[in-house]
């Protein structure tokens, strides 16, 4: 177990003596593996983890697309200003709502993209229980049903390259996080039931929502074999804007908390960058990195049953897309 994640407090913890263990044993890929002629795809890139990795991807040569909401004017320019490179570009998508995923889907067929690395780290943690634009729980959207037809889609419209298509073949990154571990088992039951709740109930959501991407990330490299390169992460704690709706009595306690405990951005993108451009990830798949650390799922995560039924049951919440 990796600790107790249903509460702030005890993530909160938890992600500090995450933090005092150290980055672990896998050395960072060194700074002169190149990504010259890739393209890659990064999710919540306008701030935080994402945008840290979209920055060291394109200064490695990658050509790079910036999958973020609306209304970051400047964001492109920005990136290629930090990265010293000219090949970044931003494509609208509001990961909340399918209607826009679908969208951003049909641009990349349409433009016959081809995608050597996505990363799909867009994340959120709301202060209350709040509906996406199907009427989903925003985390359920955003984690899971977001990232799963994003994947799909990618796979079945030859964005991402399957091994024998190209000489080298693509990888699919999901940023997920070890409170998957403290998620109680997916309740098939009551799926993709909307239920309310407030800060105090709000981790234990999280946790679920990730235990759902962590099992969905699974299940897709068992399913892919060897002709992608799937693997999943948690970055460790980071010091990024995720308490950004903390209310405003909590946030003198917690930011002080994530600016000297937590991981920089920049930091936290080693773990991302090792799956993205290291020789060893590309030779492999199911790949699970805590930090730095290579270790198993939960088992709940793993279990191919589960696995299963979460493809069963959200196939139904997503027949309109896939």
């Amino acid at each position: 177990m990796a600790g107790n994640h249903d509460t702030i407090w005890a993530a909160l913890s938890s992600a500090i003596r995450d933090r005092s263990k150290g980055q672990g044993v896998i050395a960072p890929v060194p700074k002169d593996v190149r990504l010259d002629s890739k393209v890659c795809l990064v999710t919540g890139a306008s701030s935080g983890l994402g945008k840290a990795v979209a920055v060291a991807l394109a200064a490695r040569g990658g050509r790079v697309l910036l999958a973020c909401r609306p209304g970051h004017t400047g964001l492109a320019e920005d990136i290629s200003a930090l990265s010293g490179s000219r090949q970044v570009k931003l494509c609208e998508v509001d990961i909340a709502d399918l209607d826009s995923v679908a969208a951003l889907c049909e641009q990349l067929k349409n433009d016959a993209t081809r995608i050597d690395i996505a990363v799909l780290n867009a994340g959120l943690m709301p202060r209350e229980a709040r509906k996406s634009a199907q009427g989903f729980e925003l985390m359920f959207a955003v984690h899971f049903l977001a990232n799963r037809l994003l994947a799909e889609r990618m796979i079945r419209d030859g964005v991402l390259a399957a091994a024998g298509d190209e000489a080298v073949r693509s990888r699919l990154i999901f940023v997920s996080s070890e409170a998957h571990r403290s998620s109680p088992p997916i309740d098939f039951e009551q799926f993709a039931r909307f239920t309310p709740y407030g800060l105090k109930d709000g981790m234990k959501h999280y946790s679920v929502s990730k235990l759902h991407l962590t099992t969905y990330a699974r299940a897709l490299a068992r399913r892919l074999g060897d002709d992608f390169a799937v693997h999943a992460l948690c970055p460790g704690p980071v010091n990024s804007n995720m308490a950004r709706e903390a209310p405003w009595f909590l946030k003198p306690l917690v930011l002080p908390i994530m600016r000297g405990f937590f991981l920089s951005p920049e930091k936290a993108a080693e773990a991302v960058l090792y799956l993205a451009c290291s020789e060893d990830a590309g030779a492999r798949t199911g790949i699970y990195l805590h930090m730095m650390r290579e270790k198993a799922v939960a088992p709940l995560a793993e279990d191919e049953s589960n696995g299963r039924h979460l493809i069963e049951r959200s196939d139904a919440l997503l027949t309109n897309y896939l």
